[in-house]
């Protein structure tokens, strides 16, 4: 079986809000032209998905409607077989959307008839393969959807989520809000409304990095009730791991299980239906692939700026946030220690916010030497004996508390997202949390000129490609 979902950028359903909801009450159409993730198999159903990415707004023109009332609008073939090219000489997909001035969120028979030939005519011109999706937009702002897979009569499959993502994370699926929490996240639903606990249910999101912040962040997301999880790191346990990563034991350690299992394990005891997915793996490796492209968030809890490149890359490419967490604790080499510095980060990478690289946070000369290690460690062992990589120093100083505390800003960055509890102006970005002054701080950045990734809309959307995420190695 294959389902289907749709990924908006905020900044993309702004438009179509302003070209389809206007004060006339008709119906009004556009185009979306799509990226692709195609996830051959998802970790948690074994199912395929393909995960569709707006890329670019195409809004049909009134001089192009041929009939605008408010239970029916028509417009110009033309421009259709227009967006079909385009988007077939991009590699894209096309999406219809018009809107619902009366609020119904089903499609009618009309809206049927219509489209059956529409698909009819896609296949003839791009293709027995093309793939047709078609969005309501209802006046009250919710998205339905489907995907048209043949022009028969029931040859379409409704759309399991469309997620919006900006400065807000919304989800859009059949049922919500109607659903009954469950008894263990009844007070959580009182504090925060049911629907919370439905959308934390139906998220898919991958923790990368199982150490002191990621196996916080993964136990909080199992806590507040987030459905699927996927554990990527390639780490065992030690003994220098016992005091910070939740969930292990000493008895971990001398057997050197993998991070990912142990962390695993604990979140399945809480016995609160979590289906969590461990892979013994880097990020990179293609192995990951599906499971990242199958996920709705991603939280960055990596320490390898490698793993940071490749996370960054990923959030343009596929329309995906990556929450990236950092803490740095300097201190002066004294008895007792003197702290420095110890400051808690939480940056939110995707289309529309600055990139981790061009807000400092990515040593690319370490992932480099990172990549060596990697890939030729007899290499990497020759230049660091020479002096030309960085070796690893001392060990670097963590403490649980402040790594616990850094996860916990993470998750409720993405409740804020999710819920808006600090109000609509509420998301920050890039927030860094110094706890030895008892502050937070809200760093400004702007994209270097000419960056790919945030200056340029170039891979936004742009899904899957070979190379990929055009990246060599």
């Amino acid at each position: 079986m294959t389902t289907y979902s749709v990924t908006l950028s905020e900044e993309h359903l702004g438009k179509l809000r302003a070209h389809l909801l206007r004060r006339d009450g008709n119906e009004h159409v556009a185009y979306i032209l799509c990226g692709e993730a195609h996830v051959r198999e998802d970790p948690w159903d074994r199912e395929t998905h393909r995960k569709f990415l707006s890329v670019e707004i195409v809004p049909v023109a009134d001089e192009n409607v041929v009939e605008s009332l408010p239970h029916f609008v028509t417009w110009q073939t033309a421009t259709f077989i227009s967006a079909l090219k385009r988007a077939q000489a991009q590699g894209q997909v096309v999406a219809i959307v018009h809107n619902h001035p009366a609020g119904m969120i089903g499609f009618s028979a009309k809206d049927d008839e219509n489209e059956r030939d529409l698909i009819e005519l896609a296949r003839k011109r791009n293709g027995d393969t093309e793939i047709m999706l078609s969005v309501i937009l209802t006046a009250d702002g919710l998205l339905g959807g489907r995907a048209w897979l043949h022009p028969n009569p029931k040859g379409h499959a409704p759309l399991r989520t469309i997620r919006v993502i900006g400065k807000d994370f919304r989800f859009h699926y059949p049922g919500r809000g109607v659903g009954m929490p469950a008894a263990a996240f009844h007070r959580q639903a009182l504090a925060f409304g049911r629907a919370l606990n439905q959308d934390l249910a139906s998220l898919r999101v991958a923790v990368i990095g199982c150490g002191g912040t990621g196996s916080a962040v993964a136990m909080l997301l199992a806590r507040l009730g987030v459905g699927q999880i996927v554990l990527i790191d390639n780490d065992i346990v030690d003994k220098t791991n016992l005091s910070r990563l939740h969930g292990s034991r000493q008895a971990a350690a001398d057997a050197m299980l993998p991070k990912v299992m142990v962390v695993a394990r604990s979140i399945t005891e809480l016995g609160l239906g979590v289906r969590v997915v461990p892979i013994e793996a880097w990020v990179g490796d293609p192995g990951c692939r599906d499971a990242l492209r199958a996920c709705d968030l991603i939280f960055g809890c990596t320490d390898d700026n490698e793993g940071r490149l490749f996370l960054n890359r990923f959030a343009y490419f596929y329309v995906t946030p990556v929450i990236d967490l950092g803490l740095a604790i300097e201190v002066c080499k004294s008895e007792p220690p003197e702290v420095q510095c110890l400051d808690g980060r939480v940056t939110v990478v995707a289309p529309g916010t600055v990139c981790l690289a061009c807000r400092g946070v990515i040593d690319h000369d370490a992932a480099q030497a990172e990549t060596l290690r990697r890939t030729n460690p007899l290499e990497y062992a020759r230049q660091k004996a020479e002096g030309y990589v960085a070796g690893e120093g001392d060990p670097r100083p963590a403490v649980v508390t402040f790594t616990t505390e850094v996860a916990t800003m993470a998750v409720n960055e993405t409740l804020q997202r999710i819920q808006g509890f600090r109000g609509p102006d509420g998301a920050m970005n890039h927030r860094v949390r110094k706890f030895h002054l008892g502050e937070d701080f809200k760093p400004g950045s702007q994209s270097a000129p000419g960056c790919r990734l945030c200056d340029s809309r170039t891979y936004w959307g742009r899904g899957d490609m070979d190379p990929f995420l055009d990246r060599i190695g």
